[in-house]
């Protein structure tokens, strides 16, 4: 009897492991990946049938070719990169017009310009290189926008492409590049090792809506349940990961991802969750006015120069509204 049962149980053990649906995510490394740790961790995703994998990306080209080739099913990504590959404006070519769409928001803001300590001003950065992820997507316009607010003209510096955030934080802390853009909670490296804060993008440009959820739109519709399942559990790991109460295991789960120390990790919480005005996206909703920003920032420096917007053209909030109704 006794063999019986256990035949029995690890035939429904191996039955609930194959129905549970893979979806493969492609993010860049850093703490803005804290809550599909959380949804990993505390089994919301598992709760909605689904085992969520995650891949750390080097750039954003690879990021883009391959969820556009159907190697992964859900990106995390800054919105500028789904305007300007819909666009036409990517900085690699895609074998056919690209069809992402951003379905949740993850982060506005915390998008601050970092420069080596003897630059103590925009203007010093005259002649020096700077270290993009992408020329032509990503952070690498709004960084054209502050370098030209700061006195610099377009021809007064050089790109150098070295990577996603983490890479370029790395870079800049390392003495390889003279200034970087640099996401929170990744700014707390450089900021640590004295590195000189020289602009922050909410301060002097305004609202901007960041990284947010992406998927290419023919397979959102063919994978709807998973879509809306996978939001469902995003959803409630912010809400676990946001509330005071949790600070102290999530900065443990922070700690168990990335290497940082328990003062680190408490104050990535902080600097992520503790304001509205910038930061992880409570309510995963995309920021509007945020994203005007970046098409008023890309309709200025994209090639080939066209009409954008509006932000509705790259947005389908439909999967994040079934999700909360459900």
């Amino acid at each position: 009897m006794k063999t019986i049962v256990a035949a029995m149980v690890a035939s429904l053990a191996a039955a609930g492991a194959h129905a549970a649906q893979v979806l493969n995510v492609i993010v860049f490394p850093g703490g803005a990946n804290w809550t599909l740790w959380t949804g990993q961790e505390k089994g919301f995703f598992a709760a909605e049938g689904l085992e969520v994998r995650l891949t750390p990306t080097p750039n954003s080209v690879y990021l883009m070719q391959n969820l556009d080739a159907g190697k992964f099913d859900i990106a995390f990504a800054a919105i500028d990169n789904v305007i300007g590959y819909d666009e036409g404006q990517g900085e690699a070519p895609l074998p056919k017009p690209a069809e992402f769409f951003a379905f949740v928001g993850q982060q506005h803001g915390g998008v601050r310009l970092y420069a080596r300590p003897e630059f103590q001003r925009i203007e010093d950065l005259k002649g020096k290189s700077l270290a993009v992820d992408a020329a032509t997507t990503g952070y690498a316009f709004v960084l054209r926008r502050l370098l030209r607010k700061g006195g610099l003209a377009e021809g007064d510096y050089t790109f150098a492409k070295l990577g996603g955030t983490a890479a370029r934080a790395q870079a800049l802390v390392a003495g390889k590049t003279d200034a970087t853009i640099v996401t929170s909670p990744l700014d707390l490296l450089p900021a640590a090792k004295g590195m000189k804060r020289l602009a922050n993008v909410v301060d002097d440009i305004g609202p901007y809506q960041g990284t947010c959820g992406v998927a290419r739109r023919s397979w959102a519709r063919e994978n709807e349940a998973a879509l809306v399942g996978f939001i469902r559990a995003y959803l409630r790991s912010m809400q676990w990961l946001a509330d005071p109460s949790h600070k102290a295991e999530a900065v443990a789960l922070y700690r168990r991802n990335l290497q940082a120390s328990e003062e680190a990790a408490g104050k990535a919480w902080d600097e992520l969750l503790a304001s509205d005005r910038e930061g992880l996206q409570k309510d995963g909703r995309l920021d509007r006015a945020g994203i005007e920003t970046v098409l008023a920032i890309r309709a200025e420096y994209g090639e080939p120069r066209k009409a954008l917007g509006p932000p509705e053209k790259y947005i389908d909030e439909s999967y994040s509204e079934k999700a909360r109704r459900q």
